[in-house]
């Protein structure tokens, strides 16, 4: 039998180890239930990852880098500011069934236990973050927004997302997302200046 290409190889294992972080959570995955999964020896994992905390941090960094895919979509896209403000915190936001935001909050507690995966949330956390505050700035710039601090507001409207993104895929029921989009549009209207808009908004 042929031997699998090494970069398909790698992300089989990236995505079987994806799919393990989702169901055991990051603290239960280990090297045999990926070699498992894929009906391959251990051996192979650390081949290609040299450790289980590398193939963690990988598989995290490859779905963060797929989320910024869309980012990067919803900032091209053109429009108006507030539009694309609006559209970037939607996405950013926790709606159902939330499971970008699960590995999320699965990466930040882990995170305060390996430097290395923190050091790899906290880069590609900025980046999303960076992106409010450049789309605020802008608006402020061309007059659509009233607000004398574009950074902490973004980060502000950011942390709120955080919070509730911690109740909807923690505490199940407690928050819902008509909840999530109308504490946002109050929270929008506290920070620029802008009148409410009251319809659902929902990292996906």
């Amino acid at each position: 039998m042929m031997r699998k290409a090494v970069a398909v190889r790698r992300e089989e294992i990236v995505l079987a180890a994806l799919e393990q972080i989702r169901a055991r959570g990051i603290s239960g995955v280990r090297a045999a239930d990926v070699a498992q999964a894929l009906d391959i020896s251990t051996a192979l994992i650390f081949y290609h990852f040299g450790t289980l905390e590398a193939l963690i941090i990988e598989a995290f960094r490859q779905a963060a880098e797929r989320d910024l895919a869309n980012l990067r979509g919803e900032l091209e896209r053109g429009g108006p500011v507030e539009h694309r403000l609006r559209a970037v915190l939607t996405l950013y936001g926790p709606s159902p069934p939330a499971n970008g935001w699960k590995l999320w909050i699965e990466a930040g507690a882990a995170a305060m236990r390996d430097s290395r995966l923190r050091a790899v949330l906290q880069r590609l956390d900025l980046r999303w973050r960076d992106a409010v505050v450049a789309l605020i700035a802008e608006g402020v710039g061309a007059g659509e927004f009233r607000c004398p601090d574009p950074h902490g507001a973004a980060w502000r409207l950011t942390a709120l997302l955080d919070g509730l993104a911690a109740q909807v895929v923690a505490r199940e029921g407690t928050v819902t997302a008509d909840d999530c989009g109308r504490w946002l549009e109050q929270a929008l209207g506290h920070e620029l200046g802008l009148e409410l808009e009251l319809k659902k908004h929902g990292r996906s």
